[in-house]
């Protein structure tokens, strides 16, 4: 079994950064062959690392730092009024956690969200391999939850459970339910999920201050940014 004083880690070429223009980036990468387990995994995930499929990565940028990992901390948060608005907007619906696996169902939510919302990114266009690569490779202690609008399905989070929290991986839902705020939605369930576990932390990924569509995360309260080896409570505009 691997443990951090094993792993191996690879760095990629500098390629262009996807989320600020006019910058290269380069992603660190922990070796495909290790064998990941749920400690190490948390252990890797409080270090910064995301998982993508079955990689675990995290930026390594020689000339920027923009890339900032970000936790919710989970007993002392408290919603706003706008997210207070969202919950009692969806109160219709319904919420289930089921393990990650792949179904045709899942998929054509997953197709119609990126063929709208993401023609232009590196995902477009969507693939069965794709969807699978991405959200089933590689799970652990991994899960979907299913939001659901009656009978149809109207969003869907990958959601991994660490020892020290959970980790919000992906959020997809209907365009067409977009007035619904489903991704926040998403975010204010897994808290929940996370406090009813006894978990201390949601983990939202990475937040760049320049980057307009990560401004959502600023929006939980009280959250922790990594900095210099340490997790401190984030002080943002």
């Amino acid at each position: 079994m691997s443990n951090l004083r094993t792993l191996v880690f690879f760095a990629t070429p500098p390629h262009d950064c996807s989320y600020l223009p006019d910058r290269e980036a380069t992603t660190m990468f922990v070796d495909p062959r290790a064998n990941v387990d749920k400690k190490l995994y948390s252990q890797l995930t409080a270090l910064g690392f995301r998982r993508s499929g079955s990689h675990y990565y995290r930026p390594h940028c020689e000339h920027c730092n923009a890339c900032v990992p970000v936790r919710l901390k989970v007993d002392q948060f408290q919603p706003d009024r706008n997210q207070r608005r969202v919950l009692r907007k969806n109160e219709d619906l319904s919420c289930r956690m089921v393990p990650a696996a792949f179904s045709e169902r899942y998929y054509r939510l997953y197709a119609h969200y990126i063929e709208e919302r993401h023609r232009d990114g590196d995902m477009y266009p969507p693939s069965r391999e794709q969807f699978t690569s991405f959200l089933v490779d590689g799970a652990t202690d991994s899960w979907f939850l299913e939001i659901s609008l009656g009978d149809e399905l109207a969003g869907l989070a990958a959601v991994d459970l660490l020892d020290d929290g959970l980790s919000a991986i992906y959020t997809i839902f209907a365009p067409e339910l977009e007035d619904r705020s489903l991704g926040t939605f998403a975010v204010l369930w897994q808290i929940e999920e996370a406090r009813r576990r006894g978990l201390p932390h949601l983990y939202l990924g990475y937040w760049i201050r320049e980057c307009r569509k990560m401004n959502y995360k600023t929006r939980f309260k009280p959250i922790e940014a990594l900095r210099d080896g340490h997790w401190r409570e984030l002080q943002s505009d």
